[in-house]
């Protein structure tokens, strides 16, 4: 499960962070609600922690703006503020759970688990699919065509982060970030991406006439039909 911890404060947001990946959580942070609305928009996630006292743009911002656009990601909102008023502002706004700062990890833990179980209920695609390529990400199989192509463990998670964002350049800090989990990278991953990229084109476009993966030079990849 993917969580998005959207905190300004960077005790707490480490805190989260690493007691929600001690519990088999995916965990990306957002330090700002610019970011966190960013992130939001344009990666999937399961769950969204939200902080409403943020810089840049505020919490209940971005959680109105994300409903206003049809998006159903469950929100939880954490926030200093325990005035009725502000429990209600909230939830009017679109949260699905609301609890005050400070608090207890485990009744946060707790919520989401509660969350995830609502959300869980929803169908979610088991495939993925553009042109002639498809991906099961139950049997984790991928084809191109008719033919079956063997890809490893990191490429497989490449090639779904990029048939996620079919379409949109993904620059190659998005894939350190949340392919490979490295937040605070002190080495570029840039040459380790490159490669395992020059791996999965070959194995998803060679011998195919349409080339599906594309390098966008200076800014990353993107997945895309010659046609567009």
């Amino acid at each position: 499960m993917r969580i998005l911890v959207v905190e300004d404060e960077p005790k707490v947001a480490a805190a989260l962070q690493q007691g929600l990946e001690a519990e088999s959580y995916s965990v990306s942070v957002a330090n700002n609600g610019e970011e966190g609305f960013f992130r939001a928009s344009s990666e999937q996630f399961d769950l969204i922690i939200l902080d409403i006292m943020l810089p840049r743009r505020s919490g209940i911002e971005i959680l109105s703006t994300m409903r206003e656009r049809g998006m159903k990601t469950p929100v939880l909102l954490l926030t200093a503020k325990d005035a009725v008023q502000d429990r209600v502002l909230g939830l009017d706004s679109g949260a699905d759970d609301y609890l005050v700062k400070p608090f207890a990890f485990p009744e946060l833990s707790a919520r989401i688990r509660a969350l995830l179980r609502r959300g869980s209920k929803e169908e979610r695609p088991a495939t993925l699919s553009f042109q002639d390529l498809h991906m099961d990400l139950i049997r984790r199989t991928v084809t191109r065509g008719t033919q079956p192509v063997e890809l490893t463990s990191r490429e497989f998670e490449l090639l779904e982060y990029l048939l996620r964002h079919k379409g949109e350049v993904v620059s190659r800090e998005m894939l350190a970030r949340d392919v490979w989990k490295e937040v605070m990278r002190h080495t570029p991953l840039d040459n380790v991406i490159d490669v395992h990229m020059v791996r999965l084109r070959r194995k998803i476009d060679e011998g195919f006439p349409a080339k599906l993966i594309r390098t966008v030079r200076g800014v990353g990849f993107i997945l895309k039909s010659e046609e567009s």
